[in-house]
């Protein structure tokens, strides 16, 4: 799932994106775990969107060189 999080006024873009499976729903706000950052909290106040996406693709290992 991605949530599409206002940031403060005054910064250098509008919104940041939180990418990941989501954890938990509730009054005030939900609970994504990423790769990156682990579990992130987003207050509901900061929620613009959310939007359901497919899970990435498994990568596989890469081939040596010249084999």
């Amino acid at each position: 799932m991605v949530v599409r999080r206002r940031l403060p006024e005054g910064s250098p873009q509008p919104y940041t994106d939180v990418l990941g499976d989501l954890l938990a729903v509730d009054a005030d706000g939900v609970t994504v775990r990423t790769r990156r950052a682990g579990d992130v909290r987003v207050p509901g106040a900061e929620i613009a969107l959310g939007k359901v996406v497919p899970p990435a693709p498994v990568r596989r290992p890469r081939r040596p060189a010249g084999g």
